[in-house]
């Protein structure tokens, strides 16, 4: 009458997950029930003799239940007494694997165990109950299972144990807390123990007098610290848990679901992009400032790479993923782009002249320094990142038409729906992640193409059913499009604000992004294998001044950690050329660099949070950032005065191991600075 219950405790068949990196084959983190089932036949026969000698002699023999003792046990349970146990192997696989049995000490518990334990042993096989019994049980140093066991005692698969080895695993299972790391008496005992285990493997024949005469206590293993993770190893494991989460896995089937996560990052390139950060930035950068690098293959959408800051300064929070900050004149090319695909051409002319009057805004739009450029075309517009030109051409195009293109490139709608009606729209008022900005970017990279930004690659089931990610591919705008607006991003790093992010070897298109007041600055770039994002900002939303280096713009730091990642990144790749742009029918030349603008602070522009108003990542919380000049608690009379780079006539002072970037073929009138002169670089 008394039933086999119909499900299973989970924590008895829990399997934890193991994430790798994008080679599938090095681990990144453990996550959840350290337990690998194994079939009966990996498991070897003499650790299978091992764990019958010293549970239950007769588990091939008996009934599933031992008549004596049960008798020890119930009188055990009724009188408090501890004695010897007697529980036999399916007795104690029927406790820890069926639901509806629990733990406590109770006639009524310990007959329901003997009677489905008698059930079970009618219904199943031997073998499959020794299996599930030797995949169940615990074994201590936080394994469950006889695979987990021999990794964590021996650092071997189960296989490849020794007799003395699996001996000691069928010993620790009697007091696994006490055996797991055995010094002094516990020692003694656990060699008694053992001892005990070989001598009835030789009662039960299992091993001959020779083989019992020959065997040594095993070496064990030391034991392995918990697996904590830290900085961007964290990092890395909350983004791939949060899209697990959001493709419909629950932190249960992660802990328990023994799933193999294979991540897009890449080792190598985590390690790269932590080094090119960490050279460049002077032991004396102020702890508040922030830098966040993010790296896209454009073909694949995968996030390969990325550094999100160090630790020190907050944990689960990273500047990579997880901080938004205004874009600046990053944001530029998704307006040039968004024109280029509704009917305008690179050689299409726009109001360079400063400052720039827009019926929509509340005040005059100035470039920086209040220079005017007169009526340019779309090159030297990008080339010298021109606000009003910007400005101009979004009023031209349309804004709606500049959000469209933005938001098909990865940036959430949320982010942009409370500027995209402000004329400085254009100009990257708009907040974004160096994650979305680099995902962004290669659109262009993949000829106007944009691949869902993604950091797992597939995740298979215990059962080995493989689920590959495909990501979500959407055209932004057409080829051509994408071409030219490469071709002008191709000249900021040639003659332009982003010529400190120039490579040796290969073209590189890009642009620089330097906010109001350097409240943040960004240089994102693209070689047709690689989109990258570099941003520095700080907590406090102040300005950003490294001790040395004066006030960052996005030509100077940003630029160099970019170069200093891509030449590491680009090693050994093949030089791949961008796409044509269109003919025109002459020669597009360039024009000057210049000092570019700033955005700026327009009355109708709201304050700018680190998440613009959307919703967190989950489980991180991130320091309050905003373009709210009173949350740093400066009076607006004052935020002038903090700017210290005003422009002059005197000649810049070159940064420290920065190269001149004046071109042989460059005209000896150019003027103005650029980006890798150092000193007052150029903005945008």
């Amino acid at each position: 009458m008394t039933p086999i219950p119909d499900s299973t405790q989970k924590q008895a068949t829990a399997q934890g997950s193991v994430i790798y990196y994008r080679d599938g084959k090095t681990v990144l983190a453990r996550q959840g029930v350290d337990r690998k089932k194994v079939e009966l036949a990996q498991v070897p026969g003499h650790v299978r003799d091992a764990v019958i000698a010293a549970e239950n002699r007769s588990f091939y023999e008996d009934a599933g239940v031992s008549v004596k003792g049960t008798a020890r046990a119930v009188w055990s349970t009724v009188t408090g007494q501890q004695l010897q146990g007697g529980s036999t192997i399916t007795q104690q696989l029927v406790r820890n694997y069926y639901s509806g049995l629990s733990q406590e000490r109770s006639v009524t518990r310990k007959f329901k165990e003997i009677l489905i334990a008698m059930k079970v042993d009618q219904s199943k096989p031997k073998d499959w109950v020794l299996e599930q019994y030797l995949n169940t049980i615990y074994f201590g140093r936080g394994a469950n299972g006889v695979q987990s066991a021999a990794r964590a005692y021996f650092g071997k698969d189960v296989g490849e144990l020794s007799v003395a080895e699996g001996a000691y695993l069928a010993s620790v299972i009697q007091q696994p807390s006490r055996f797991a790391a055995p010094t002094g008496s516990d020692l003694v005992a656990a060699r008694a123990r053992w001892k005990s285990v070989i001598d009835a493997m030789g009662q039960t024949g299992a091993l001959t007098a020779q083989q019992v005469a020959a065997q040594r206590f095993p070496d064990l293993k030391e034991p392995k610290k918990p697996f904590e993770l830290k900085g961007q190893a964290q990092y890395m494991l909350e983004q791939v848990t949060a899209e697990l989460n959001r493709r419909g896995y629950s932190d249960e089937d992660i802990n328990s679901g023994g799933l193999k996560i294979v991540s897009t990052f890449d080792k190598k390139l985590m390690q790269a992009a932590r080094r090119a950060v960490r050279n460049a930035l002077p032991d004396a950068t102020p702890e508040k400032v922030r830098t966040g690098l993010a790296a896209v293959d454009p073909r694949t959408g995968e996030v390969v790479a990325f550094y999100g800051g160090r630790p020190s300064q907050s944990a689960y929070y990273d500047s990579a993923f997880s901080a938004k900050v205004m874009a600046g004149s990053t944001f530029k090319p998704y307006t040039l782009a968004a024109a280029l695909d509704n009917g305008f051409d690179l050689s299409t002319r726009v109001d360079g002249n400063s400052p720039l009057q827009v019926a929509s805004a509340s005040k005059p739009i100035p470039n920086d320094s209040g220079r005017s450029y007169g009526q340019i075309n779309l090159i030297a517009a990008t080339q010298n990142s021109v606000n009003t030109a910007f400005v101009d051409l979004g009023q031209k195009v349309g804004l709606d038409k500049v959000a469209e293109v933005a938001e098909a490139a990865g940036i959430p709608a949320s982010q942009l729906d409370r500027h995209k009606t402000a004329a400085s729209f254009p100009l990257g008022v708009a907040s974004v992640s160096a994650v979305q900005n680099a995902s962004g970017f290669s659109t262009f990279a993949n000829e106007g193409v944009h691949m869902e930004a993604h950091v797992v690659r597939s995740v298979t089931d215990a059962e080995g059913r493989e689920e590959v990610v495909k990501p979500a591919s959407t055209r932004v705008v057409g080829e051509q499009a994408a071409a030219d607006t490469t071709y002008a991003m191709q000249q900021v790093v040639k003659y332009g604000t982003g010529a400190a992010a120039r490579l040796y070897d290969r073209p590189v298109a890009g642009k620089t992004g330097t906010t109001d007041k350097s409240k943040s600055v960004w240089f994102n770039g693209f070689t047709p294998q690689l989109a990258v994002a570099v941003n520095m900002f700080r907590d406090d939303n102040a300005t950003v001044t490294i001790p040395g280096y004066g006030t960052q713009f996005g030509g100077q730091l940003p630029a160099q950690i970019w170069r200093a990642f891509m030449t590491e990144a680009m090693e050994g790749k093949p030089v791949e050329e961008f796409p044509e742009p269109s003919d025109l029918g002459y020669d597009y030349g360039y024009s000057a660099p210049t000092d570019d603008g700033d955005v700026p602070e327009q009355e109708d522009t709201p304050p700018v949070s680190p998440d613009d108003g959307g919703t967190p990542e989950p489980e991180i919380t991130a320091p309050p950032l905003t373009d709210d000049p009173s949350a740093t608690g400066e009076p607006d009379d004052d935020r002038q005065e903090s700017r210290q780079d005003e422009p002059s006539d005197d000649p810049p002072a070159l940064l420290p191991e920065q190269p001149l970037g004046r071109q042989d073929d460059a005209p000896a009138d150019r003027g103005a600075r650029s980006d890798d002169r150092g000193g007052r670089s150029p903005a945008g």
